[in-house]
């Protein structure tokens, strides 16, 4: 794995660490790459998965320290490296908490809002940089927008580019948690950890329904969730969990 990426397991919980603080872990494509790497490891072999930067930047952005995609097929270079990481994040079979501190920019901040819960420090904010070079939002950001905070919001921090504070993205319903930033990555481990003892075929499933709903009417949905439940409804820990219910105990789910 490239030194872009540390990766560091405790228990059933897999953490993904951005690792360029110098340039505030700002991403090239290697950094994509790795990143994308280390998510199919990691689902493979954990049951929840914690994505984070460093104190003083989630991610500050994609890579411009070379120029960037002034004069190039820019649209080229998202389908290379960031698109692909993006659907990996989507099509992941386990749930990723994101733990932010500092900037979450550009392609960071659509890293960071692609996960399942994002829990925030109080230094966090998240910028639709874009504008300010003269690009259009990449790695899902209005989409990913408009179906969480709706279209006005949605179109003022892109076309503007402000940065949103957190306390902010909060009170829009666009993250889970702010903590002060000692905290950040204790609160997100807390919430991994409790993921990772849960049934984690169902919790793949709900991920998977979660991002179908987002294009989906109401007949397709109902569809896909009769072929989910039906995989749930044979997993071990299906059975486990009704066994537990009917004996009035709690649960112990082996993620299977």
């Amino acid at each position: 794995m490239a030194d872009s990426i540390r990766i560091e397991t405790a228990g059933d919980v897999i953490t993904l660490r951005l690792n360029n603080p110098a340039a505030l872990n700002a991403m090239d494509g290697d950094m994509a790459e790795a990143l994308h790497a280390g998510l199919e490891d990691a689902a493979g072999r954990a049951r929840a998965i914690v994505l984070a930067g460093s104190p003083r930047a989630f991610c500050a952005g994609a890579d411009l320290s070379a120029g960037g995609p002034a004069g190039e097929d820019a649209g080229a270079r998202l389908e290379s490296s960031f698109n692909p990481l993006m659907r990996a994040i989507k099509d992941c079979r386990v749930p990723i908490i994101s733990a932010v501190c500092g900037a979450a920019a550009g392609i960071g901040a659509s890293l960071a809002l692609a996960c399942d819960m994002i829990v925030a420090g109080r230094s966090a904010y998240f910028l639709q940089a874009f504008r300010r070079v003269g690009l259009v939002p990449d790695g899902g950001s209005a989409l990913l927008l408009a179906h969480t905070v709706g279209r006005v919001r949605a179109m003022e921090l892109m076309l503007l580019g402000d940065k949103l504070p957190a306390e902010t993205a909060l009170a829009w319903g666009l993250i889970n948690r702010v903590v002060t930033d000692e905290l950040v990555e204790t609160e997100a481990a807390g919430i991994a950890s409790s993921l990772a003892s849960g049934p984690t075929v169902a919790l793949g499933l709900i991920r998977r329904a979660g991002w179908a709903a987002l294009s989906s009417d109401l007949e397709s949905q109902l569809a896909l969730e009769r072929k989910l439940q039906k995989v749930a409804g044979c997993s071990p820990d299906c059975r486990e969990g009704v066994a537990a219910f009917v004996e009035k105990r709690v649960a112990v789910f082996g993620g299977k």
